[in-house]
């Protein structure tokens, strides 16, 4: 894998993506050692307009359910978990769980991601248990569950391939896999933020390739600004844009810059802005087999996450209506729908919520019937985010 900059002239590597060629990694270096930003998003713009609808811009609603916090792993980056034994640590109810996904369709929500630390103590049983209970009692969700860590340590205990276990979980009414643990696949980076053990660069690989295996599409994700050099974002781009080439299964592609307060990586500078749009433009630049890639304004802001819709993103994501992780980390941003929809219209976009796996557009016509049955699970917190019910008679 030649990860060192290509030594191409900028001009001409931003003209090959244009054309539709594909760029090299090396290529992708130099895009972000050497490009100039608005030249970057301006060729990325062009690309999303040719493999996206120009007019318009997909948002979703969902709610990240972090069933535990307990983890027996240490990641350096993470502020959101607790090791075993800790008095803050916790296991979510199955009825919390519920209560939960009640106040998502109230919402208009239409999925779930389901996500934890990587609990010890939590056979396959608990994950098919919980599938099964939500499945039974919410079958209009979407569940879009257990990332590629879960997944490895539930094998291991079990010991059980990865592709059992997900089999298993599929049968138990998983849906889609999400992204999560990926941060940047590349060992070195692992070992010393302290994920390698979690999981490494090729056992997230392997897990994401089982899951295709299984019928299961699922996302790619990556976070970036550690401290690591380039040649590790853009080996983590290769190795995503490879499995893509094998199986076809990744559905979209979500990047974010770490977030460093109550980690143990509060000396590592802080990623702006800039940065963050530049290895937007260059990620939709090299991944020419990802169809969708979201903006990060969970991380970005809420303005810095529009801005990204013109930098090859064509997808806001979810309005976020709950979030623990990147929060813990000392940032936390939240919007409602019809925020959602003004930011989409304003950047100059036709707004359009769609299901988790991105097949097709939901109306709030869909939603209604449920978001009325469950308003009663409404919380204090989250009742701005709700929009009027419309007056009958």
């Amino acid at each position: 894998m030649h990860l060192q900059p290509s030594g191409r002239p900028v001009a001409e590597i931003l003209g090959d993506a244009r054309s539709g060629e594909r760029i090299s990694a090396g290529d992708a270096h130099t895009l972000l050692e050497e490009g100039d930003l608005l030249e970057l998003g301006l060729a990325a713009h062009e690309v999303r307009t040719r493999i996206n609808d120009p007019g318009v811009a997909t948002y979703n609603i969902d709610r990240n359910i972090n069933y535990t916090n307990v983890c027996v792993y240490k990641c350096r980056f993470c502020a959101f978990y607790r090791p075993p034994g800790d008095p803050e640590g916790y296991v979510l109810g199955f009825e919390e769980i519920g209560r939960k996904i009640e106040e998502t369709l109230a919402l208009n929500g239409t999925g779930v991601l389901l996500q934890g630390g990587v609990h010890p103590d939590l056979p396959l049983s608990f994950y098919e248990d919980l599938l099964g209970y939500i499945r039974e009692s919410y079958p209009a969700i979407h569940l879009h569950a257990f990332s590629p860590p879960e997944v490895r340590f539930v094998a291991k205990k079990e010991r059980l391939s990865f592709y059992e276990v997900i089999a298993r979980l599929k049968k138990a009414g998983l849906m889609s896999i999400p992204g999560g643990g990926a941060e940047l696949l590349s060992d070195g980076v692992r070992k010393e933020v302290l994920a390698y053990t979690k999981v490494s660069a090729e056992e997230w690989i392997e897990v994401m390739r089982q899951a295709h295996a299984n019928g299961l599409r699922t996302s790619a994700t990556m976070m970036y600004g550690m401290g690591e050099p380039l040649e590790a974002r853009v080996e983590h781009l290769q190795r995503i844009r490879d499995l893509q080439d094998e199986t076809g299964g990744f559905t979209a592609f979500i990047s974010w810059t770490f977030q460093h307060e109550h980690t143990d990586m509060e000396d590592v500078p802080e990623t702006y802005a800039h940065e963050y749009l530049k290895t937007l433009a260059v990620t939709r630049l090299f991944l020419d087999n990802i169809q969708h890639l979201q903006t990060s304004w969970v991380t970005q802001g809420k303005k810095i996450g529009q801005l990204g819709l013109m930098f090859g993103a064509d997808d806001m994501g979810s309005i976020m209506i709950e979030e623990n992780v990147v929060s813990a980390a000392g940032t936390s941003y939240r919007m409602s729908q019809d925020e959602m929809e003004h930011l989409i219209t304003s950047a100059g976009y036709s707004p359009r919520q769609r299901t988790n796996l991105y097949e097709r557009w939901v109306t709030r016509e869909e939603t209604i019937e449920l978001a009325e049955r469950y308003r009663h699970a409404l919380t204090s917190q989250n009742q701005d985010l709700a929009s009027p019910l419309p007056i009958v008679g």
